[in-house]
């Protein structure tokens, strides 16, 4: 009897204990060194200046309607901290076994994928590098629709350079490819110091 009446204070004690409860976020502060959310649990209580707890070196500000984890330190709600989030409108779906990624609710992604692929989708991908931006590879790939704008005073290559299209210098106000010039320079002729006449084309010739 003893025993049994020691196990019901137990449990009577623990029934007093909060427990880690699922709710849903109403917005999310981001000022603060720690974020503070306020919250809506499923059982109809408001939360206000929940702290938001994610891991060293991640950040993201979740958005209204997201669903949390609310754990409630000493068993105190007053004293609850989110611990995990999920949206399960935005989440990215069907990936592989072991596939990372991170994703916005705009559609933008960035997937670490199966056979060591790493893939970024977005409309405007911008590196601030005060330094440099070091890309060592032995094959590069650039596929633009209309045009690969670079903004540096220098663009060297150690190695040959190929282009299958025309190359244009001094853009601004040279309106001439490299190919003009060089049908030019193949065709062009010399006056002879005598002016009896021009001489005849090149024989070498580009």
């Amino acid at each position: 009897m003893i025993a049994v009446e020691i196990e019901r204070r137990i449990d009577r004690a623990l029934g007093r204990v909060r427990q880690a409860f699922r709710a849903v976020l109403a917005g999310v502060g981001s000022s603060a060194p720690v974020q503070l959310a306020q919250a809506a649990a499923l059982a109809g209580e408001q939360l206000d200046a929940v702290e938001l707890m994610q891991h060293y070196g991640f950040t993201s500000r979740p958005l209204a309607g997201t669903a949390a984890v609310v754990l409630p330190i000493g068993g105190k709600t007053s004293h609850g901290v989110v611990i995990a989030t999920e949206h399960g409108s935005y989440r990215l779906r069907n990936l592989a076994a072991g596939e990372v990624a991170l994703y916005t609710d705009e559609g933008d992604k960035v997937v670490l994928k199966r056979g060591r692929v790493i893939e970024i989708t977005t409309q405007t991908l911008r590196i601030n590098a005060s330094t440099a931006v070091e890309i060592t590879t032995p094959t590069m790939t650039v596929t633009a629709a209309t045009a690969v704008s670079l903004t540096t005073p220098l663009v060297q290559a150690s190695a040959a350079l190929k282009a299958a299209g025309q190359i244009t210098d001094l853009s601004a106000s040279n309106v001439k490819t490299m190919s003009d010039m060089r049908a030019v320079y193949n065709t062009h002729t010399h006056h002879e110091n005598n002016g009896a006449g021009d001489t005849n084309g090149p024989t070498q010739t580009i």
